[in-house]
């Protein structure tokens, strides 16, 4: 669950929220106790646990890596072929 930040317009108490997505948005104030609360946009917190990447972590050893630069190329066919 995120935790949302609220700011009061009236009195200017900050606090943090602990909410669900579809919950619905504070309004009072637990300071002033007047329907002013306002979501303030704050940065999102999160941890990658590993090094994050899929070569390092998710790839499994099995796998080869493919690179176009390796496969051969597909033979031309001349003009006298096609026709």
């Amino acid at each position: 669950m995120p935790i949302y930040e609220y700011t009061c317009r009236s009195c200017g108490h900050t606090l943090e929220a602990l909410q669900r997505v579809s919950d619905p948005p504070l309004r009072e104030c637990p300071e002033c106790s007047t329907p002013s609360l306002v979501k303030q946009v704050s940065a999102a917190g999160f941890r990658l646990k590993g090094g994050g990447w899929y070569e390092t972590d998710f790839k499994k050893d099995s796998e080869k890596k493919r690179n176009l630069a390796d496969r051969p190329e597909p033979a031309k066919e001349s003009k006298s072929e096609a026709a």
